[in-house]
């Protein structure tokens, strides 16, 4: 980990952000380190719960047996199948055995988008999740996720797009740990990459407060946007009406 970044951005952060949540970061790694590794749950447990507590300055380690979640294991990169009849799941259901979630109108949909989606793996046994804050020299994260309110995503999402013609930014159909997790990782390596707008997840919203969104850069893609700061609408009146009321 740069240091050097770390403590940059931390000031930037409280310069022009004043208030706002520091973001926190994961990456994937052979060993969980000093970091607690979550305890493998009895039940459906969501991931974006259990993060509430990374937020707060907690580090976390999840690994493939600890994730309580179906939707959690697919898109944190630790199993590739689908759970079974998922385009039922997730549109329509079947009487009488499943409850659909309908957020797509019919299962053949389901299965047009499936036939898309990214194969995933996780590169290491572990995942660690840490506040920015939290982390050491020795971390070296994938991607730094925001939780953020509409006037900070403002200001995030016009700096993603600051040094490029088209946008910065990409709002995909997810589960909310997939737009933190899996579809941000993929953008690394990317030429032109993008930063991932997500948390529209109906299922997730409730373990997020109302009217935060999340907003999730791969760490190439941050370290740009950390660098463009101060020459960027940050430094004008514009924003200074806006931070103001952060």
């Amino acid at each position: 980990m740069d240091m050097k970044l770390k403590e940059r951005f931390i000031e930037l952060w409280k310069n022009y952000f004043s208030g706002a949540e520091l973001p926190i970061a994961f990456y994937y790694g052979d060993e969980p380190g000093d970091v607690e590794v979550v305890e493998k749950p009895s039940e459906h447990v969501c991931v974006i719960g259990v993060l509430n507590r990374v937020r707060k300055g907690k580090p976390l380690c999840f690994g493939a047996d600890t994730i309580g979640c179906f939707g959690g294991k697919r898109y944190l990169g630790y199993l590739k199948e689908m759970m079974p009849n998922f385009e039922y799941f997730l549109s329509c259901g079947i009487p009488g055995e499943m409850e659909g979630e309908r957020y797509k109108k019919s299962p053949e949909l389901v299965r047009e988008i499936m036939k898309n989606m990214p194969d995933f793996k996780a590169p290491k046994e572990f995942i660690i999740f840490k506040r920015w804050d939290a982390l050491d020299e020795a971390d070296n994260p994938d991607v730094v996720i925001f939780y953020a309110p509409p006037d900070v995503l403002s200001g995030l999402f016009t700096l993603a797009g600051f040094d490029q013609t088209e946008s910065g930014v990409y709002a995909p159909f997810s589960a909310g740990c997939g737009s933190i997790v899996m579809h941000p990782y993929l953008e690394r390596g990317k030429p032109q990459q993008r930063c991932i707008l997500g948390m529209f997840d109906v299922s997730a919203r409730p373990f997020v407060p109302p009217g935060v969104l999340s907003f999730s850069a791969p760490i190439e893609k941050f370290g740009t946007m950390v660098d463009n700061m101060e020459e960027s609408f940050l430094i004008t009146p514009s924003w200074e009406m806006v931070r103001k009321r952060l």
